[in-house]
């Protein structure tokens, strides 16, 4: 569970703030989302090779 300390005197929105980047950078609805269905290790090491190969494609294009 996250737990945001509100400081005193800090606004609401800068606390608001922080737990979103906090819930993103944990991949909490990432997660739940992979977990509604079962993925064959087969197919989930077929996509991470392939999202590898993509970012790997845009890194040597950034130095061409």
């Amino acid at each position: 569970m996250l737990k945001i300390i509100v400081k005193e005197g800090e606004n609401i929105e800068r606390a608001l703030k922080r737990y979103k980047r906090k819930h993103r950078n944990i991949k909490v609805m990432q997660n739940l989302r992979e977990g509604q269905f079962f993925t064959k290790p087969s197919v989930r090491r077929r996509r991470e090779i392939q999202k590898a190969e993509y970012i790997q494609n845009m890194r040597d294009q950034e130095d061409i």
